[in-house]
C-alpha cells in the first residue's frame, strides 16, 4: 500500500473511532426487542483514537515526541 492510501486509511479509521466515541457518549447500553446490548468501552475507544492520531502524525512526518539536544559548556 502506498503512503497516500495508508494516510487516507488512517484518517478513515480515526473518523470511525471518533464516531464510536460519540455513540458511546449518548448511551452505553441499549435495547433491541428483548435483547440488551452494550457498546464498547470508552477508554478502549480513546486509546484507539490516540493510536490513530499518532499513526497519522508519523505517516505525515510529524512526531508528537520532541527531542532536544543539549550541549554542556564549560564555564
Amino acid at each position: 500500500m502506498d503512503k497516500k492510501k495508508h494516510i487516507a486509511l488512517a484518517h478513515d479509521m480515526l473518523l470511525g473511532w471518533i464516531e464510536a466515541e460519540k455513540a458511546v457518549m449518548t448511551g452505553q447500553e441499549y435495547r433491541i426487542g428483548t435483547r440488551m446490548l452494550k457498546r464498547a468501552d470508552l477508554s478502549e475507544i480513546r486509546q484507539s483514537i490516540k493510536y490513530w492520531k499518532d499513526e497519522i502524525a508519523a505517516l505525515e512526518g510529524r512526531s508528537r515526541i520532541r527531542v532536544q539536544q543539549v550541549i554542556p559548556r564549560a564555564t
